[in-house]
């Protein structure tokens, strides 16, 4: 469901599959564990095939989290059914979305 690379001084965080009430725990708690490595992340969403309001919150407490610490986390590539949530919601407007991922990682400019 998730995976981690650290490319650049970025972490990009690959979820596929579902982000929801269920598995929303998991992230966060992936999420605490991996800013030991780096305060900026890019989100890879184009494996992820559902999302709730609960995996969307999630998605928002790593950013608290990241910002809190100076760091930052711009979501790239995302597949159609994620972009449905954040666009109903208007998450669009705190997050930095990019359709390329190379694009998202030199968006940091470290």
């Amino acid at each position: 469901m998730f995976e981690f690379i650290k490319k650049d001084n970025v972490g990009v965080l690959e979820i596929a599959g579902r982000l929801d009430a269920y598995s929303a725990p998991n992230l966060k708690n992936l999420f605490k564990e991996l800013m030991e490595e780096t305060r900026y992340f890019v989100f890879d969403l184009h494996k992820m095939d559902f999302l709730d309001s609960t995996g969307l919150g999630s998605i928002v407490s790593c950013l608290k989290s990241a910002t809190a610490n100076g760091g930052d986390i711009c979501i790239a590539r995302m597949a159609d059914k994620p972009r449905m949530v954040f666009e109903i919601t208007r998450a669009f407007k705190i997050f930095e979305i990019y359709d390329d991922l190379d694009a998202a990682i030199e968006s940091f400019n470290l």
